[in-house]
């Protein structure tokens, strides 16, 4: 794949991304809020680590990109 395909297909990604994040925030809104998720907060800081919301999106981009190049 040439590198102006791949620009176009994640300038592809990032708009619907971006129409996603604007237009139905419902839809991720479980981003941050599964158990394994660590959040630690105090009065003027805080800390938050995503590990569980992090290993769905992996297993989602892995899902992903294995049924593109099994259709490719």
């Amino acid at each position: 794949m040439s590198i102006g395909k791949l620009l176009m297909l994640a300038g592809v990604i990032l708009t619907i991304t971006g129409f996603v994040i604007s237009y139905a925030p419902g839809l991720i809104s479980w981003f941050g809020h599964l158990p394994g998720d660590i959040r630690i907060e105090d009065e003027n800081k805080g800390v938050f680590i995503p590990i569980t919301s992090m290993i769905v999106v992996s297993i989602l981009i892995s899902l992903a990109i294995h049924l593109f190049s099994y259709l490719k």
